[in-house]
């Protein structure tokens, strides 16, 4: 998601050196985090002196080898904005295997929980995790056609009308609108509000109402 960043200044400056930073971490995200089902790697440790994958961590999600919700959705709208900045295929590609693990993988209500593997019995979620991916999915929708078009669209607009239905205050006296936004699995703040869930989520509308203003 910080990617932007660098190929802003590469078409501020020219200095291939940014671009080439930028796609050389996308490539390695793609290789060393992004698993065979579309889940992903919160965290994963290289070898300093030979850049070999040494292993992964659970990170901010349930365990290790478990599907932190926030990293799918970093990874589905992340992918797609360094496609939009470059047109390299295989960044779309990426973000449309991470795009269709969360889609199979939301639950009826549509509520998104902080880890898709979290237990049964856990009822926490993570609403900025059902934001930022709404935004992903509606850019992905742009760059196809026909069913695929359809496919991401509907799931954006299904993640955006349950959050607005069910996981916003719309009381005037409260300073935030998305609710169950959550830190991390294993911390004590659970199912609160986040102001950068309230950011993502006003991103999603603006794109559905084509008056967005485009920061990435």
């Amino acid at each position: 998601m910080n990617l932007p960043l660098l190929y802003w200044a590469y078409e501020e400056t020219k200095d291939p050196r940014f671009y080439q930073i930028a796609t050389a971490h996308a490539d390695t995200a793609i290789e060393a985090f992004i698993r065979g089902d579309g889940s992903c790697c919160h965290i994963v440790e290289f070898d300093p002196f030979t850049g070999e994958r040494v292993k992964s961590y659970g990170g901010q999600g349930y365990a290790h080898g478990s599907s932190w919700t926030r990293g799918q959705a970093w990874a589905v709208y992340g992918f797609t904005l360094s496609y939009i900045h470059t047109k390299e295929q295989r960044y779309l590609d990426a973000a449309k295997r991470v795009a269709n693990y969360f889609i199979t993988n939301l639950p009826e209500t549509n509520l998104v929980p902080i880890d898709f593997r979290q237990p049964e019995d856990c009822t926490w979620e993570d609403s900025i995790a059902a934001a930022c991916t709404a935004c992903g999915l509606i850019e992905i929708a742009k760059a196809c056609e026909g069913r695929d078009r359809k496919v991401y669209l509907h799931a954006a607009m299904r993640l955006l009308k349950t959050l607005a239905e069910e996981r916003c205050c719309w009381d005037d006296s409260k300073d935030y609108f998305l609710e169950n936004c959550s830190v991390a699995y294993h911390c004590d703040e659970v199912n609160l509000p986040i102001m950068y869930g309230d950011y993502f989520f006003i991103e999603g509308l603006m794109k559905l109402a084509d008056k967005e203003l485009f920061i990435w």
